[in-house]
């Protein structure tokens, strides 16, 4: 046996037995003896030892008196590569284990390895070298699916199973030929996990990058998964596999110009470091930005460059799930080191599936081989011809039926997990969401076809129901370094930020306050206007870029009234407006609204007047002077029936006759806070004293709770209570300077000379306090909202009389190139 691999003569009958080694007796005590056990233990394990030593003698001999045939087997890969080095090195060990393991088996598989040279046209040379002239009973490739077209039809027409761990496009299936295996996902079978990624953070467009002829079979499976959840792909980027830097430039440019800002990358491991290297110099890797890449990509994470992986910050990726066991970490300590002996030139390349896979498909074929048996191993020659090119005369390879139905019915579990083919596909579909950063990758959860999205993958039946919540994946550094979901959507890089126009004012600044900062140059815009905004722009599901611009003059002063304001929208000065802007009808002449954010309507303010009077005698107010005599005149007559009921029979009613008064008449009052001493003998009195309780408690409590009113209650009442009234007497009313307010006023009847304008609460406050008659107003007119504010803050000086005007409330303005404006309040 070679070291690399099974490189038999095509002549060897019988060899050595792999995996036989002979221990010398005494090295062997002496070993036991280093592990410092009692002599008794020893001798148990050198008993032991014996038998066992002399078993595998045995079994070594009988094997080197067995006849074995050796079976060759083709193997067509990029010997160049990493890639193809990998599968070559595990194919190797699969075999070498394998046979040391099966010591019995009358077959041996020869390889015969072929280089592809990374080209569709040498694939299939070497295919049809190794069909025609080395008459192999089976090919191990191609590498990837551009060659594998070729050679597919090539193991149709002679029988000759084909059996690829690499070619994972969806064009090539068994479908197509009976005689094709693939030991490897479908690329289809990720579209669902994708889309389920997608579904979770709620985006609603995606990009798909892929390259040209590698991702052509898989994108059809891709958007029909994302149409089924409602996304829509705008655009794919095609790139090709011999693209310059430049032209890989001028195509991720064309995207950033592009809405969308979630992208799916699709192609080969070489062709993916180039773009991502390039997208990270543009800025493509920045804030709001995702990528998502798949299998074909994130398998090889781990391979990849340092400077790459510093350029896929924050990129998710859907990763096979590959199960940790023993086996697993025992294979990859040994298959380091044997690669490194074979290979010492490499010294950064790590283990990836497709080398799992690679081994898997070697035990299984060999499997299959020695299920198959060695008679009839042979090929039936149709135009026997030594021309590689002439097509035509084909050798048929006789077990090719038999091999091939052995092969479907292996199974077993390999390094890559369960073994099982159905239709020539391996079965195997969960896969395992990863998270680029740092200097490698990060597992923030695993997809299955039953259970969604999920934190770690359940050995067990899991009874909940398929999932697609974000909640069920671990925590994600999105490029940029932020830990918050990018909305997928933003405002292209070749359009200008929207324009949102804000008003200028000095008062009633809690909707709309515009400061100019000199030290900082800067402009800034608060109040609750300005915070609805902002508020529903940040809960859109995509980003818009908008910038506040005031609505002043030079000086700092308002450039114009409201209806200015709003006219500057039609005229396509401004793109927006925000703030206290009331919806009326002849502004929605001009531009659209939004739903309202606030109260609809104009009412008028009046001052209060004070009817209580502040003085001593308070207390007596809660009753009338009637009810006052009536209530004494029962307690002196209540009193008297007690004493004439029990002054016989009591002697608490008896004695003098001043006491029998002072006695009877204290009882009588003194029931007024239930606090009676005399004890009533006489049945009589009991009665009628329960019901003067009764009464007495009904008048306490009512005289309490009326003078409780009359203390804490302020009796005010306004001042005016109807509009014609102001109208009629010739009063003074007052509106906020700018507001539409004027117009209906105006309507109303009132007279130039009765008009006030007010800039702000305080000075409303003061034309209010004065008067009409002293050069003031008698009552103010304005919007809901703003006299909500003035009646918070002098809620004892002045209330709301009446409602005069009905409006559709405070809203934004937009134009219908921004008609996106009026669904802001629906999200």
């Amino acid at each position: 046996m070679k070291d690399k691999g099974f490189q038999y003569p095509r002549q060897i009958s019988k060899f050595n037995v792999p995996g036989v080694v002979v221990v010398h007796y005494s090295n062997a005590l002496t070993m036991i003896m280093s592990w410092n056990v009692p002599p008794r233990i020893a001798a148990c394990y050198l008993l032991f030892f014996i038998v066992l030593s002399e078993r595998i003698v045995i079994k070594a001999a009988k094997a080197q008196n067995m006849t074995v045939t050796p079976v060759d087997v083709g193997v067509i890969l990029d010997l160049d590569g990493r890639n193809g080095k990998v599968g070559l090195s595990c194919i190797n060990m699969a075999l070498s284990d394998f046979y040391a393991s099966h010591t019995h088996y009358k077959t041996r598989l020869v390889l015969n390895p072929r280089d592809s040279r990374n080209d569709v046209v040498q694939a299939a040379v070497a295919a049809l070298y190794l069909i025609k002239n080395t008459e192999v009973k089976a090919i191990i490739g191609p590498q990837n699916s551009m060659q594998a077209n070729f050679v597919i039809d090539l193991g149709n027409k002679s029988q000759v199973p084909i059996i690829s761990f690499s070619a994972t496009s969806p064009s090539i299936t068994s479908l197509r030929s009976p005689y094709f295996f693939r030991i490897a996902q479908n690329d289809s079978s990720q579209v669902k996990a994708i889309s389920a990624i997608i579904q979770a953070f709620g985006w609603r467009e995606a990009v798909p990058i892929y390259m040209d002829e590698y991702g052509e079979g898989m994108i059809p499976y891709l958007i029909d998964a994302l149409q089924d959840i409602d996304v829509r792909a705008p655009y794919r980027s095609v790139i090709s596999p011999l693209a310059t830097n430049s032209e890989i430039s001028g195509e991720l440019y064309k995207l950033m110009t592009m809405q969308t800002r979630v992208f799916i990358v699709h192609m080969s491991h070489n062709l993916s470091s180039r773009v991502f290297t390039i997208a990270k110099e543009i800025g493509m890797m920045s804030e709001g930005y995702v990528w998502i890449i798949t299998n074909g990509i994130a398998n090889f994470v781990g391979s990849k460059e340092r400077s790459v992986l510093a350029s896929m910050q924050g990129v998710l990726g859907v990763k096979t799930y590959v199960p940790e066991t023993k086996e697993l970490q025992r294979f990859t300590v040994r298959w380091k080191t044997k690669f490194q002996q074979d290979n010492p030139t490499i010294t950064d390349v790590d283990l990836n599936v497709f080398g799992l896979w690679a081994y898997d498909a070697a035990s299984a074929l060999a499997m299959a081989v020695e299920k198959v048996g060695t008679t009839n191993l042979g090929v039936e020659k149709t135009n026997a011809s030594s021309n590689l090119i002439d097509l035509e005369s084909f050798e048929i390879s006789q077990d090719g039926p038999k091999l091939r139905e052995a092969i479907q019915d292996t199974k077993f579990r390999g390094l890559a997990g369960e073994f099982n083919l159905l239709n020539g596909q391996l079965q195997s579909s969960t896969f395992q969401i990863i998270n680029v950063n740092g200097n490698g990758e990060r597992p923030v959860g695993v997809w299955t076809p039953e259970d969604g999205l999920r934190r770690e993958f359940m050995n067990s039946k899991n009874t909940s129901k398929y999932s697609t919540s974000k909640n069920n994946l671990g925590p994600i550094i999105w490029p940029g370094d932020l830990t918050s979901v990018p909305k997928g959507w933003e405002i292209p890089t070749n359009r200008k930020k929207l324009r949102i126009g804000v008003p200028v004012k000095n008062g009633f600044s809690e909707f709309v306050k515009v400061i100019y900062d000199r030290s900082t140059d800067r402009t800034n815009f608060t109040g609750y206007s300005i915070d609805i905004f902002n508020a529903v722009m940040e809960s859109l599901p995509y980003a818009v870029s908008y910038d506040f611009i005031p609505f002043a003059k030079p000086g700092g002063g308002s450039a114009g009234t409201y209806d200015d304001l709003v006219y500057q929208v039609f005229l396509q000065n401004f793109d927006a407006v925000v703030g206290d802007i009331t919806i009326i009808a002849n502004r929605s002449n001009f531009v659209d609204f939004t739903l309202p954010y606030t109260e609809s309507g104009v009412s008028m303010v009046v001052p209060l007047r004070e009817n209580r009077r502040k003085n001593a005698w308070v207390f007596l107010k809660p009753l009338s002077w009637d009810l006052w005599m009536t209530s004494g005149c029962f307690f002196v007559f209540t009193g008297f029936v007690v004493w004439l009921l029990e002054h016989r029979v009591n002697e608490d009613f008896r004695g003098p006759c001043s006491h029998q008064i002072g006695t009877s008449l204290g009882y009588a009052f003194s029931t007024m806070v239930f606090a009676q001493r005399e004890i009533l003998i006489n049945n009589c009195t009991r009665f009628v004293v329960i019901i003067w309780v009764f009464v007495v408690l009904i008048l306490t409590q009512s005289y309490t709770a009326s003078l409780a009113s009359l203390l804490t209650v302020q009796q005010l009442q306004p001042t005016i209570t109807e509009v014609k009234q102001l109208i009629k007497n010739g009063e003074r009313v007052g509106y906020q300077r700018g507001s539409f307010v004027f117009g209906i006023l105006k309507e109303m009847s009132f007279k130039e000379s009765q008009f006030k304008q007010y800039t702000s609460i305080e000075e409303c406050d003061e034309l209010l306090s004065k008067g009409s008659a002293k050069g003031g107003i008698a009552a103010a007119f304005d919007e809901i909202p703003y006299m909500k504010l003035f009646i918070g803050q002098y809620c004892s000086k002045y209330t709301m009389a009446a409602s005069i005007y009905k409006t559709d409330g405070f809203g934004f303005v937009s134009l219908i190139p921004y008609i996106f404006l009026l669904f802001v309040f629906v999200c």
